[in-house]
């Protein structure tokens, strides 16, 4: 360890006497680990400076985590929402095809096809348009949007069961986890 404070008074003195104090020439500092830029150059004292050829990319941080059990009326809740999502978008885009194969024409000349080849002397045949209707298709789409959110619900909830059910064996699935600083 070295003594910065300068030169020591010597420890005896003859006859009692107390040397005389002496006048030290600067304040007393104490090492510094990181020496304070000179000259002011606009940085504060204390600040400490980066080393050059510092790394300057951001580090990842990571971390390796496990989903141990998923919670079932957590898992039936978030699929019933995406269920009702899901049933809404099916009942909008059977709506909007309808209407464009309307506009294009598609169902008067497949159903002329079809009530010639089914038409007989006495009958027109099967009129496709009047079963295909706007009405009838919208709602068999929402039976099946229904029937849908409800076996989906179902069917979500009872694998979160099994999963905890399979994790509780094997311990469940990692992840990896990585975080920009």
């Amino acid at each position: 360890m070295t003594d910065t404070r300068g030169p020591n008074p010597p420890y005896e003195t003859y006859a009692g006497e107390q040397p005389a104090p002496q006048q030290a020439a600067q304040p007393y500092h104490p090492p510094q680990a990181y020496q304070t830029p000179q000259g002011g150059g606009g940085t504060q004292a204390g600040v400490r400076l980066p080393r050059t050829g510092a790394r300057t990319t951001p580090r990842t941080r990571k971390a390796r985590l496990r989903v141990a059990k998923a919670d079932p009326w957590s898992v039936m809740k978030v699929s019933f929402l995406l269920s009702i999502a899901l049933g809404i978008c099916t009942v909008i885009a059977s709506a909007v095809l309808w209407m464009v194969m309307d506009a294009m024409g598609v169902f008067s000349t497949v159903g002329g096809t079809i009530s010639e080849a089914t038409g007989s002397n006495e009958s027109n045949g099967f009129d496709l348009q009047s079963f295909l209707s706007l009405p009838r298709v919208l709602i068999f789409t929402s039976v099946i949007a229904v029937i849908d959110v409800v076996l989906a619900t179902a069917l979500a909830t009872l694998g979160a069961f099994i999963y905890n059910l399979s994790a509780g064996f094997v311990g469940g699935v990692e992840l990896t986890l990585a975080e920009d600083e």
